[in-house]
């Protein structure tokens, strides 16, 4: 009799304990960070928002130029520091991007940035000279620095860095590992327009993602969206010229600017949408495409072997899409 109560007992807390088992469930988690809005979705057990936070937090400390206290705030004022594991993968990819680009991309390109009024403390745009910009480019390039025993070596103290063009990127491939660590294999993590998915949403569908259609005339909202996808397992990343720019008399300043000449950028592609196998890769990439224009973009991306691009061109008043060979095969999987 006792042993038929103690099983009945054994029973009744089995059932109960599988019926208090948390269940799965989709969170949502968004706010703002590094000058722009995340906005996370994600099916766990548990609301993961502190572990989010956390890690937002240590790359914030890390490569953020809106932080003084962070990494990259010290190197680019010249302090002591020590370089962590972020600011190094970072420094990586930068470096490879560097490289295939032909140094269409690189993050030394901070002084001409806000010479031109985009940078972390600049003042909007004044007349700049030839001069000044040829001297500005003294200190700019990719060969000027190194990276040593955890240590960047400058050859000038006036190189600076920008990790703008691909900070985002790397952030949603972080958010995107603590959800994974934690269980998570349904999410989608979009900081600034900047997308890694994984999974389906909470109606059992690939993720839905727009890329948006620039305004060929450069005014009013961007809202319209040139194309929907449906996507899954996927990292992706856009950079256009049709949302930051200024106008100094009829010469219309883009914030994309060409490290190779010192200059914004002048030609007919707006928009370039990459995806790759990092969004910290689809981020640099997406950066050099609009650098390099469309033709010079569609070669390196396919020498990338990990890409794919979409690209949105201006031609005679109407938009033109132009998508690299594999742009199919990696958004349809």
């Amino acid at each position: 009799m006792l042993s038929a109560l103690i099983g009945l007992g054994l029973a009744v807390l089995l059932i109960w304990g599988w019926d208090n088992d948390p269940k799965p469930q989709y969170f949502h988690d968004q706010g703002k960070v590094f000058g722009t809005y995340f906005n996370i979705r994600y099916e766990a057990t548990v609301d993961l928002e502190d572990s989010i936070r956390a890690a937002l937090t240590a790359f914030d400390n890390s490569l953020s130029m809106f932080n003084e206290h962070s990494i990259l705030s010290a190197v680019n004022a010249n302090r002591d520091t020590t370089t962590d594991e972020a600011f190094e993968a970072m420094w990586t990819e930068a470096e490879r991007v560097y490289a295939l680009s032909g140094g269409a991309f690189d993050i030394t390109v901070a002084p001409l940035v806000s010479a031109f009024g985009f940078g972390r403390k600049s003042d909007q745009y004044s007349a700049i000279s030839s001069q000044t910009i040829d001297s500005l480019r003294e200190f700019v390039g990719f060969e000027k620095v190194q990276l040593v025993d955890h240590k960047v070596i400058k050859a000038d103290p006036r190189v600076m860095i920008d990790a703008g063009a691909v900070a985002k990127g790397q952030a949603c491939d972080m958010i995107a590992n603590v959800l994974k660590r934690n269980g998570s294999d349904n999410y989608l993590v979009d900081i600034g327009g900047e997308v890694v998915c994984h999974g389906v949403n909470d109606k059992g569908n690939k993720w839905h993602i727009g890329i948006t259609k620039p305004n060929l005339n450069n005014e009013g909202a961007q809202e319209n969206l040139q194309e929907i996808l449906a996507l899954s397992d996927i990292a992706m990343a856009t950079s256009g010229n049709y949302r930051n720019y200024y106008y100094e008399g009829t010469e219309r300043r883009s914030h994309t600017i060409d490290p190779r000449t010192g200059w914004p950028v002048q030609h007919s592609l707006l928009s370039a949408t990459v995806v790759s196998s990092t969004c910290m890769r689809s981020d640099a990439l997406a950066t050099s495409c609009m650098v390099l224009g469309a033709e010079q973009a569609l070669e390196m991306i396919e020498r990338a072997e990990d890409a794919a691009c979409y690209l949105i061109v201006a031609e005679n008043d109407s938009l033109h899409v132009i998508k690299s060979k594999k742009w199919a095969k990696m958004t349809e999987k």
